[in-house]
């Protein structure tokens, strides 16, 4: 009850940070005014063991009255390159940037939790470690620097939660899947280099518009007949654009960008490479060649089976049993993902939508927003779930 009242007393606060934050986004790995916001806001609550990791990132710890078991709570800082369409008080000033995808709301979040942990601070048996990660939005992902640069030693958390808005859900209710729940995500770059020439002669060209298509075909094969029936798996082409080229040209060269994901890490890389396999062979046979890179991004987010099992209980006590659902698996993907292959981890989904308000866009969409009902929820539930895992 007092974690839940605290939240309720500082709800106005919460709201004036997030609609701050929501006003002057910033892009990957280029936080800096937000970075300074976040830390001069701590300072404020009387939190001042801070740290700078990976360029923009802050990183904090709330010490109690024992460091027998450290629990990390992570929130994501940087914004989307959408251009938003709200006519909303809060609407962004930024052009041509946007919190889309609840960052703002996670880092509003966080510091509410952090506000309620330091008053707690002498009742709790453990320490909490505050990490607001800049670059989710961009490889090589904020997660895998801060953890190249230590955030998960010294010592090693028991325990780290993540917390993400998620609109289908309504304010009030979270939502969370065991096991593994979002999918790896690699990027994949083509270019097809044929031979240009006049559109009105192409037994004189190679023609790498032809070849593409006939690529992007032939590429979703491996979904089809090469991936486990077991495994989920998408190989999806974005983007395709000639260099050169117009309605009476054939151009010497095509580009593609694509996206692979799975769920499985052998598969993922037995899938590269079939990929390369079948790009060079198909173009080669049709005589023009290639370029091709897979960049690897985020592996696939895994969900420690008991400590979500215990999050579960947590949230349904904090509440309600009838508020806290089971989640499909999601294609989507996550750099906290790193965070789940070197300690117990737990991504779970925060309600932020609200039907009888309209608040109903999808992440990723320049219309999107929250029920701003679920700051004081979701820094409530963060803190709370740090104070019962610290009891366990």
């Amino acid at each position: 009850m007092r974690v839940r009242e605290m939240a309720g007393e500082i709800q106005p606060d919460l709201v004036s940070i997030r609609r701050h934050l929501h006003q002057y986004p910033e892009l990957s790995f280029n936080e800096l005014e937000t970075s300074n916001f976040i830390s001069g806001k701590l300072h404020s609550y009387g939190i001042e063991n801070q740290k700078r990791m990976a360029g923009t990132g802050i990183v904090s710890a709330i010490e109690g009255r024992s460091k027998d078991k450290t629990i990390a709570l992570r929130a994501d800082i940087d914004a989307l390159p959408i251009m938003e369409q709200n006519e909303v008080p809060y609407k962004s000033k930024s052009d041509g940037i946007m919190h889309a995808c609840g960052h703002d709301v996670h880092t509003a979040c966080l510091i509410g939790a952090s506000v309620i942990l330091n008053k707690l601070r002498t009742r709790l048996p453990g320490s909490v470690r505050l990490i607001f990660q800049p670059g989710e939005e961009k490889l090589p992902g904020g997660a895998s620097m801060l953890i190249s640069e230590g955030v998960l030693k010294n010592p090693v958390p028991h325990a780290i939660f993540g917390q993400h808005v998620h609109p289908p859900l309504q304010t009030g209710k979270a939502g969370v899947k065991p096991g593994v729940y979002m999918a790896s995500a690699d990027e994949i770059y083509v270019t097809v280099r044929g031979e240009g020439g006049h559109a009105a002669m192409p037994d004189e060209c190679i023609d790498p518009i032809l070849i593409a298509s006939n690529l992007i075909q032939t590429l979703q094969q491996i979904v089809s007949r090469h991936a486990p029936p077991t495994i989920p798996t998408v190989l999806t082409f974005g983007k395709i654009w000639s260099v050169g080229g117009a309605t009476n040209i054939i151009p010497g060269e095509v580009k593609l960008e694509g996206t692979f994901r799975t769920l499985d890490e052998e598969w993922r890389s037995k899938a590269h490479k079939l990929i390369r396999t079948i790009a060079e062979q198909t173009i080669k046979a049709q005589g023009a060649a290639c370029d091709l890179e897979i960049v690897k991004g985020y592996p696939f987010l895994d969900n420690d089976t008991l400590l979500t099992a215990r999050f579960r209980r947590y949230a349904e006590a904090f509440l309600g049993e009838e508020n806290v659902v089971e989640l499909p698996v999601r294609m989507t993907a996550e750099d906290f993902a790193y965070y789940s292959h070197q300690v117990p981890s737990c991504f779970y989904r925060l309600g932020t939508g609200n039907i009888e308000k309209g608040i109903t866009s999808p992440l990723h969409t320049p219309t999107f927003d929250v029920d701003e009902r679920c700051l004081e929820i979701g820094a409530g539930l963060l803190a709370w779930v740090a104070i019962q895992e610290m009891q366990t």
